[in-house]
């Protein structure tokens, strides 16, 4: 039986050591030389064993190819970062003057230039304030202009945002006191008008993104709200900043304080394609007010978020907004191409035309047109299984691989996937 510190000095071991730690490469030299003693490997066979039972990183997240056709899947952490945002996050990692400016060595703001950059994209926000997601946004506006006091919300709006998580329910656990109104379908500028008093903190416009009402429907614009004298807050979700083609319906920061808002609350991991934050954006005195909140610091983003975020606002198109943009013929084309090469392995494949949507609780209704490749449905277990796993959608009895969510580059990395699941014989498509 060789001995562990023998086993340590293969090559192999030896720079598992520098990238995973003595622990858990020490652990998988045991349980190799276990199976030595058990006699279920050769002595030999020790250091190959050790090396193979070792993960591929240190943390315990992999990452994935994203083929569901939901372009921000909330179970895939939604937003893909940029390219510029990754390296953001890189020279981010160690000392930095997140807080301290360098001309003059004294303390200064918190994330400043990410702020800026924030502000230059949306100019009709007086000021800008981030936090660690879009709930964290709205409990620090609650709970700083509206503890003790009401918010003014229509029942319609009145929504559970993921996981059992419903808007009343963190609403009410600032403090703050709802008063709702109007109906779950219709909801007048009257309705508003009527239930505004003294105790009013704040008008509450939801935008209810991960569901549509239709029909016999009314509700009461951000203009038609902010005329009634009180602030009026804004929660769009999503984080698109600016009006765009494809999502009509999709309501912007921008427009929204134009129209009249006080503020506007969103997500920085959805339509904006940056990190999980949430953005408040709007009055300069009202956004200040918040941001000197006691809660304020207990909701702070660290410096890896500022770095991304501001990347992903300075820098080139987000994933996301490539995603969006895809055109439908070359995603057919990638998909015919795929579906071509693959079929020669001898793999049940076709090219299939599809649907894909936007996610992360934005553009409901909005599907997009997409390709994707269509395998027998044991595939999608063994691709999530794979040592790059993917991810896929089960669709009419087959695993479908939508390639609108898939970058271009991945398309050899998903076609290798696919072979590595494929069963050892198995009939080609007729």
């Amino acid at each position: 039986m060789p001995r562990t510190d023998a086993v340590l000095r293969d090559a192999r071991l030896a720079g598992a050591l520098a990238r995973l730690g003595p622990g858990p490469v020490k652990d998988a030299v045991r349980e190799a030389q276990r199976r030595a003693r058990e006699g279920v490997i050769a002595p030999e066979e020790v250091a190959g064993t050790a090396v193979a039972l070792l993960p591929p990183t240190a943390g315990g997240l992999r990452p994935v190819i994203n083929a569901t056709g939901v372009l921000l899947h909330t179970n895939l952490g939604r937003a893909s970062l940029s390219a510029a945002a990754r390296q953001a996050v890189q020279d981010a990692a160690g000392p930095t003057d997140v807080e301290l400016d360098l001309r003059t060595g004294v303390r200064a703001r918190r994330g400043r230039s990410a702020l800026r950059a924030l502000r230059e994209r949306v100019p009709s926000a007086g000021a800008a304030h981030v936090v660690n997601n879009g709930a964290a946004a709205l409990v620090l506006a609650a709970t700083a202009l509206a503890a003790g006091r009401e918010i003014v919300v229509s029942r319609g709006e009145m929504v559970e945002i993921g996981d059992g998580f419903r808007l009343p329910d963190l609403l009410v656990s600032t403090g703050a006191r709802l008063r709702e109104v109007g109906t779950t379908n219709r909801t007048h500028v009257a309705d508003y008008a009527d239930a505004i008093g003294p105790q009013t903190a704040f008008v509450l416009k939801v935008h209810p993104s991960n569901f549509r009402v239709t029909g016999f429907t009314s509700a009461a614009t951000v203009g038609e709200l902010s005329a009634l004298g009180v602030p009026v807050v804004a929660d769009i979700g999503s984080g698109l900043l600016a009006p765009h083609p494809l999502l009509p319906e999709e309501p912007d920061a921008g427009s929204q304080l134009r129209a009249g808002a006080s503020l506007v609350t969103a997500s920085g991991d959805k339509l904006l394609g940056g990190p999980q934050c949430g953005l408040l954006l709007g009055d300069e005195d009202l956004v200040r007010t918040l941001a000197r909140h006691p809660l304020a610091r207990a909701l702070r983003v660290d410096k890896l978020t500022l770095a991304a975020l501001e990347a992903t606002l300075t820098g080139p198109a987000t994933p996301t907004a490539a995603f969006l943009a895809a055109d439908p013929d070359e995603l057919r084309h990638r998909a015919r191409r795929l579906a071509s090469v693959l079929a020669a392995d001898g793999v049940d494949v076709r090219a299939v035309p599809c649907s894909a949507t936007v996610g992360g609780g934005g553009a409901p209704g909005v599907t997009l047109p997409s390709a994707a490749l269509s395998l027998p449905e044991r595939y999608a277990a063994a691709l999530r299984a794979g040592p790059v796993p993917v991810v896929g959608r089960l669709e009419a009895g087959r695993c479908l691989l939508d390639l609108r969510a898939v970058p271009p580059q991945d398309d050899e990395r998903l076609a290798e996937a696919v072979r590595s699941a494929a069963p050892e014989q198995e009939a080609p498509c007729g």
